[in-house]
């Protein structure tokens, strides 16, 4: 009941995350007509340089937590399904990306369950990999932002907390795969026989540890593209924005409210940016990141339907697709 209210009150949640972004921006609309806006060609060519690797990073740490899940997938098939499927998660309901996904590694011959179980594990990885991150920052800055009043004497206690369900899932990490075959097995689903080593776990953090780094430098260099910072600044504020990027994400991600966390992401990178940043270009650069992004997804996805051979394969007999991982968001 409480789930089918929170989907019919989506649309709802979507038009406040684009009212909480208006209201940022009127907030600050002063500073933001006293910025000196430009945009550098050379960082914004390595920021789009640096987000194709975040995608390829990505891609490799899905693409091997679907051969864990016992099928294979090569790397450029990956990549189409991950792009064909990139861009209707921005559509209200949470489940049209896992749906999407699931359809077209089927005609791969990737059955349901594995397709299901291998997003919920990159999506669970991804999120236990903002973890060490955020503790590092943490402990080393304090920032807490327009917080740090408030949260500075509670850094080690909230850094622990952070750091909690990667010590359980190190230590038990066929928990993760537990959780989610109880999961499918609610849902009308075939429990998987995979297995999910300690080492297959830190490994695949790793990598995901990797991606939200590059993230953040995308980040960091899309700024860097739109208002001049002297060297001093850009050796200062590099560390916060690549680390603080990261945790901003993950908020959204958590907030489950919003498709892709739009409006709460913004809000958190407001949060946490603007004792360090004019919160007017904190605000449009958080704003320009997302279109940033989805520009590039649109292209890439683009290019994947040109080049889709999939719609060519027959689809092998297969039960109907119905998602347990409805509220996966596949890419960060």
């Amino acid at each position: 009941m409480i789930k089918r209210r929170l989907q019919q009150l989506q649309p709802l949640f979507v038009l406040l995350g684009f009212v909480l972004v208006a209201l940022l921006l009127r907030s600050q609309w002063s500073e933001l007509r006293s910025q000196p806006w430009r945009l550098h060609g050379g960082w914004l060519s390595l920021s789009a340089v640096l987000m194709l690797t975040s995608w390829a990073v990505e891609i490799s740490l899905w693409q091997g937590l679907v051969q864990i899940m016992g099928a294979r997938l090569g790397f450029v098939s990956a990549a189409r399904i991950w792009f064909l499927s990139a861009l209707v998660r921005y559509i209200p309901g949470n489940i049209w990306q896992p749906l999407s996904m699931t359809l077209y590694c089927q005609r791969w011959g990737i059955p349901a369950e594995a397709t299901i179980t291998s997003l919920l594990l990159y999506q669970v990885v991804t999120l236990l990999a903002v973890a060490p991150i955020a503790a590092v920052y943490f402990l080393l800055t304090g920032n807490w932002g327009l917080l740090s009043a408030l949260l500075a004497g509670a850094t080690p206690w909230l850094v622990t907390l952070a750091l909690l369900p990667v010590i359980v899932f190190v230590a038990r990490p066929g928990w993760l795969l537990d959780v989610i075959n109880w999961g499918l097995h609610k849902a009308g689903r075939s429990k998987l026989a995979a297995t999910l080593s300690t080492g297959q776990l830190v490994r695949s953090m790793g990598v995901g540890v990797g991606t939200w780094l590059l993230w953040g430098a995308t980040f960091a260099t899309l700024l860097y593209a739109l208002q001049p910072f002297a060297i001093a600044d850009l050796v200062r504020l590099t560390p916060h924005l690549v680390a603080v990027y990261a945790v901003g994400y993950a908020i959204g991600l958590l907030s489950l409210i919003t498709p892709s966390g739009i409006g709460v992401r913004e809000g958190a990178l407001y949060l946490l940016l603007t004792p360090l940043l004019d919160g007017g270009l904190v605000t449009v650069v958080a704003l320009a990141m997302r279109v940033w992004a989805m520009l590039g997804e649109a292209v890439l996805a683009t290019l994947s339907a040109l080049t889709d051979r999939t719609a060519l394969r027959p689809a092998p007999a297969a039960q109907p697709v119905y998602p347990a991982a409805s509220e996966v968001d596949a890419t960060p």
